[in-house]
């Protein structure tokens, strides 16, 4: 039998693979004199995916250094945020989400018995809770709290009242759980600040906060279970699963923003302490790390192919998978997950919807805008306006994009260089080219006519996605319908700041690193 850890072996083992911890002083304090109480919540909305797996991954480490363990199932808080769970699927999705976490728990080893489990309204609906409630509304400015959520509460036109509630309830569910710490994402930060703001205001004491760092998804940018690319479902098929790693980016030599290395680094490696590398003798036979600094200076330095990478990751993940797709495979959990994530009803081809029906959301966030990189740039053989380009998306192979900016710009100054590519309109004959997206570019107004590519900001990588402020959420449609023309209703606001940064009715275009602009065509349109 292993000897209990000492305070100092504890605190390693906590805050190992975290971004940040606030209250570092308190925390060892009370390793030397008792374990620590933790919670970790999650609300209630989209299906769990594999990212999952990473706050999972370090639950395990807390029961490892004896720290007592509080999952939260934050049901109302799903409510609250944009009615990411209508009511009526509230229960189903808390079930839902209770049975999907217990699994995942239990297939990296996680004994459940050593684990409290809660949900938010066997507490939150009490009379002492709601009166805190109004408490901390009497202290709290308007301010503060919208800004306590910007990160995580869904961001949208016209904001509800709900949403402004949210970072308070995180705040006082430290209280009424009888936690000394909250572990959450580091987007979480701003409420934890907040937290560590007002719960003195209610005669509550400030408590510590551990960070995990974001991990960029499957195309680079954040793993959401809105984008669905960008994540691999826990009940995907393995077909599913290969399909989707296949996609994803994974650059040679490149180590920034790499969700595959990510997912190794955050999951795979603190599970086992090791990773093995599977690839056939010819190109040096498998090879097994115990360092994840090594494998991340053979990958930068080529040594380890992204395809050898992506296929041991798909092994290792199908092992932690199988015991969930096979829980899963029974009639009860089956009927559970339709249940509580039901496909949405669509009217039959030809068929026009009901009286009650409501109109089709023409909203920014149905655009798969992406940034790619021109990898070859040729002159149309048919056409002496038109190029030819390959522009890599973050796609298993790049696209064939046909563009008529020949008269406007110069082909090496196309080449290499970072573009804004929508990549879901369907894709058309161009003089006898497929052409698989569009480059949008910045046009002036008056002649004569100028044009300049958008620029994504400095830093990007080939697949981030590109979004509208405030629609960082929702899905894009998987291809845009011609005669719905969703893109020409919403390219009617698109237009270009005094600033040079490209909008949508005021609101900039974004990636994770900042605005989108052009170079000069200040007031102009974009096509």
């Amino acid at each position: 039998m292993e000897p209990a850890p000492g305070p100092q072996e504890k605190y390693q083992l906590i805050t190992r693979n975290l971004q940040e911890v606030l209250g570092e002083d308190k925390l060892l304090a009370i390793l030397k004199e008792r374990e620590l109480k933790i919670y970790w919540g999650t609300a209630t909305t989209g299906k769990p995916h594999v990212a999952y797996f990473v706050p999972m991954s370090k639950i395990a480490d807390f029961l490892k250094a004896g720290c007592e363990v509080t999952i939260l199932f934050a049901d109302l808080h799903a409510y609250l945020d944009n009615m990411k769970a209508p009511w009526e699927l509230l229960e189903l999705r808390t079930r839902y989400y209770e049975h999907v976490i217990k699994a995942m728990l239990e297939s990296i080893g996680v004994p459940l018995e050593k684990l409290r489990f809660i949900r938010g309204t066997d507490y939150q609906l009490s009379k002492e809770y709601t009166l805190d409630v109004y408490r901390l509304s009497s202290v709290v400015t308007q301010h503060d709290a919208k800004k306590a959520g910007a990160e995580v509460v869904k961001q949208v036109e016209h904001p509800l009242l709900s949403g402004l509630l949210y970072p308070g309830l995180q705040a006082l569910d430290e209280e009424y759980l009888k936690v000394d710490a909250q572990f959450g994402g580091v987007d979480q930060r701003k409420i934890f600040t907040f937290a560590e703001k007002y719960l003195p205001s209610l005669g509550y004491a400030k408590r510590i906060h551990l960070m995990n760092p974001m991990v960029p998804g499957l195309t680079g940018s954040k793993m959401s279970s809105s984008e669905e690319d960008s994540k691999i479902d826990l009940l995907d098929r393995k077909e599913d699963v290969k399909k989707k790693l296949k996609k994803a980016f994974c650059e040679p030599g490149n180590v920034e923003n790499n969700g595959v290395l990510s997912f190794i680094k955050h999951v795979l490696f603190p599970l086992k302490s090791e990773f093995v590398i599977l690839r056939e003798e010819k190109w040096g036979g498998n090879k097994t790390y115990t360092a994840y600094e090594a494998l991340e200076k053979d990958f930068a330095e080529q040594v380890v192919h992204p395809g050898d990478l992506k296929n041991s990751v798909e092994v290792a993940l199908n092992k932690l998978l199988d015991p969930i797709r096979e829980k899963f495979n029974c009639p009860e959990l089956k009927k559970l997950s339709s249940a509580a994530y039901p496909t949405p009803s669509k009217a039959k081809p030809g068929e026009k919807g009901t009286k009650n029906s409501e109109p089709e959301e023409v909203v920014p966030s149905r655009l798969d805008i992406r940034v790619g990189k021109v990898i070859s740039v040729e002159k149309h053989p048919d056409a002496d306006s038109l190029y030819v380009e390959k522009i890599d998306v973050g796609e298993a192979e790049p696209r064939t994009v046909v563009s008529g900016l020949v008269h406007f710009v110069p082909k090496e100054q196309l080449q290499d260089r970072l573009v804004v590519l929508l990549c879901n309109l369907k894709p058309q004959k161009m003089r006898g080219v497929e052409s698989q997206g569009m480059v949008l570019c910045a046009s002036s107004v008056g002649e004569p006519r100028q044009v300049e590519p958008l620029d994504p900001p400095a830093g990007c990588c080939a697949g981030e996605r590109v979004y509208v402020e405030g629609y960082e959420g929702g899905e894009p449609d998987e291809e845009l319908k011609p005669k719905k023309k969703v893109f020409e209703k919403l390219q009617a606001d698109f237009h270009i700041s005094e600033d040079c940064v490209a909008q949508w009715k005021q609101r900039n275009f974004l990636t994770k690193l900042g605005t989108v602009s052009c170079k000069s065509l200040k007031g102009g349109s974009i096509s």
